[in-house]
């Protein structure tokens, strides 16, 4: 109980300090690379790209856009088929939906910036910077995996495997309508303590979002890809990164796996793993997180 408290109040200094000099977000579309991108940004200077995962959206990141935003241009999109972006019949690989957030930033005027991700989006991250190293001079992955980099199919988040392979008309059918009960698992069992994951009025909010027609279509793609990730991603790895790379992970989730998978790819790593956090990092350590990507991205 003393925890929530101290995690919720600390959040609404984190918002009023914030607010009374960070702009809020601005909510824009953006025609590139053939799909129409929704993103968020906000503030003026060295630009950050933050790029969410599944089950989420560009909504995760306003915690920490509040405070990037006082030094940063901070561009969060919602990926192909996600959020409020277009839903085009594929692919998605993570290459390709590196490439449209690549283009996304080529049409803002961006020709170098930091890169965040989690989730999926970590993997989004990577490819983005696999494909444009001169382009980016700082990434951050955030709790979960890269296909094909290392022995990646005993990471923790591949113990539901059956996850990975349910996509087509039958788990479609299953899920059309009890899209809050599909996602509650990943919410809580990905979780280290449930009451500390998401809170209710976001679990509304994306829940009815991956609701819209065609979003868990899209959603499940993403994971149909992964197989050519990773065949994408092993060629990627062939070339390290020399960046800065840092990576945070949560002490019940990926652990160690995934800073010793950025190894691999990466020869500049700081892997920090959050104690007594699991998947949701900016949900279940926002006090810890928030700060340590700040001071990161500086």
């Amino acid at each position: 109980m003393l925890r929530t408290f101290t995690k919720l109040v600390w959040i609404a200094l984190l918002f009023f300090s914030a607010t009374a000099r960070a702009e809020a977000p601005k909510s824009q579309f953006a025609e590139v690379n053939g799909v129409r991108l929704h993103y968020l940004s906000a503030g003026k200077g060295d630009p950050v790209i933050l790029l969410h995962g599944y089950t989420q959206s560009s909504h995760m990141w306003l915690p920490l856009m509040a405070q990037l935003s006082k030094d940063h241009l901070v561009i969060a999109p919602d990926l192909r088929g996600f959020g409020k972006s277009g839903l085009p019949p594929g692919p998605y690989t993570k290459s390709v939906m590196a490439q449209d957030v690549h283009a996304l930033a080529a049409s803002l005027g961006v020709k170098s910036a930091k890169v965040v991700g989690h989730d999926i989006g970590l993997m989004v991250a990577y490819a983005y910077a696999a494909q444009y190293p001169r382009e980016v001079n700082k990434i951050a992955l955030m709790d979960a995996f890269l296909p094909g980099v290392g022995n990646w199919k005993d990471v923790w988040l591949l113990r539901d495997l059956w996850h990975f392979h349910f996509y087509g008309e039958t788990p479609l059918a299953l899920v059309q309508g009890r899209e809050r009960t599909y996602f509650e698992h990943f919410w809580n069992d990905f979780a280290a303590d449930k009451t500390k994951s998401l809170s209710e009025a976001d679990r509304k909010f994306y829940a009815a979002e991956y609701a819209q027609p065609g979003h868990m279509k899209a959603g499940f793609e993403v994971f149909r890809a992964f197989a050519q990730d990773a065949e994408e991603f092993a060629a990627y790895a062939r070339t390290p990164l020399t960046i800065p790379m840092l990576v945070l992970t949560g002490e019940k989730a990926s652990g160690e796996f995934l800073i010793q998978q950025a190894r691999l790819v990466d020869s500049n790593v700081e892997g920090v793993i959050i104690k007594g956090s699991g998947h949701w990092l900016m949900e279940e350590a926002t006090a810890e997180v928030v700060p340590k990507l700040v001071q990161f991205l500086k």
